[in-house]
């Protein structure tokens, strides 16, 4: 019987092409359907081994989840940018590979992220998704957020609405 290992780490340069596979896999498959066909082809395409090799060298806050030394999933996270929540931390991106969805290992990669913004002194956060995304909401009620605030996101000529779930103190 074998086992298999499972890290979450800061994404290296090296990580760059994995990171661009999860990024193209999840997008396609979270967001097909809602987000016009021919503008998640342009964002998934804009977002290739370079500009993440760039923004892991810019220092951006990206941490990868391996699998057996696979990397199988990314979050990526910092300051809140939304001026109207209190939240001091946000998680901007949560993906895995479809096949590593659904079996806990999501939950792992963000409970990391939010141990890291603690870590960076946020000791509340925000994270977006969009309103049809069902899975992604369900995951962040399941974790524990509560939903404050909507929003809309343009995507080409479509516009989405998007939900805020938070976590820590209260907005008053």
């Amino acid at each position: 019987m074998s086992t298999l290992e499972i890290e979450v780490r800061r994404a290296e340069t090296d990580d760059a092409e994995a990171i661009t596979a999860v990024h193209d896999a999840s997008w396609r498959l979270a967001y097909d359907g809602l987000i016009p066909a021919q503008e998640l082809s342009r964002i998934v395409a804009r977002r290739g081994p370079d500009w993440w090799s760039r923004a892991i060298r810019r220092g951006t806050a990206i941490l990868v989840l391996e699998v057996g030394g696979v990397v199988c999933g990314y979050a990526t996270f910092g300051a809140n940018r939304a001026r109207n929540l209190r939240q001091k931390g946000e998680v901007y991106e949560i993906y895995l590979l479809p096949e590593y969805q659904g079996i806990g290992l999501g939950t792992r990669l963000f409970l990391s992220a939010r141990r890291e913004l603690r870590r960076f002194g946020f000791d509340t956060m925000v994270v977006w998704a969009l309103a049809d995304n069902d899975l992604a909401c369900r995951f962040y009620a399941n974790a524990g957020g509560r939903q404050v605030a909507r929003a809309h996101e343009r995507f080409g000529g479509t516009s989405l609405q998007k939900i805020a779930f938070v976590w820590g103190t209260r907005p008053n």
